[in-house]
């Protein structure tokens, strides 16, 4: 299978951010990461493409993923071949919100800058 270009919208600190990226882990796949809580310009551009304000948005080979969670990516990148199914666990949970503590820990989020992973 070919690498697939991902570039995933997420939050600093977010379950289901986390679940997004615990699922890239999972299946060794490199991505490009938009921190639209550091970057605000990472937002409007994922407002944009993906015509709504919800994250994490994940876009795969051009296919725009709105609003998902890891689970959500991982069962869209199997039924459209990008990746095998894989009986291996993810690190993190793939389908849960924030918790109080990441909440907070976005409140005291700095500006960053745009960061690859893989």
């Amino acid at each position: 299978m070919e690498t697939p270009n991902i570039t995933a919208y997420l939050k600093t600190y977010c379950g289901w951010s986390e679940g997004v990226r615990a699922i890239f882990r999972k299946y060794n796949l490199p991505y490009e990461e938009k921190d639209i809580i550091q970057n605000p310009a990472f937002r409007w551009e994922m407002e944009q493409k993906s015509g709504q304000p919800l994250s994490p948005c994940v876009e795969i080979n051009g296919t725009m993923l709105p609003d998902i969670s890891g689970e959500e990516v991982e069962q869209w990148m199997i039924a459209n071949g990008v990746v095998q199914a894989s009986d291996t666990a993810p690190d993190a949970p793939i389908d849960s919100a924030c918790s109080d503590e990441q909440h907070a820990a976005m409140a005291r989020a700095q500006p960053g800058v745009i960061k690859f992973v893989g």
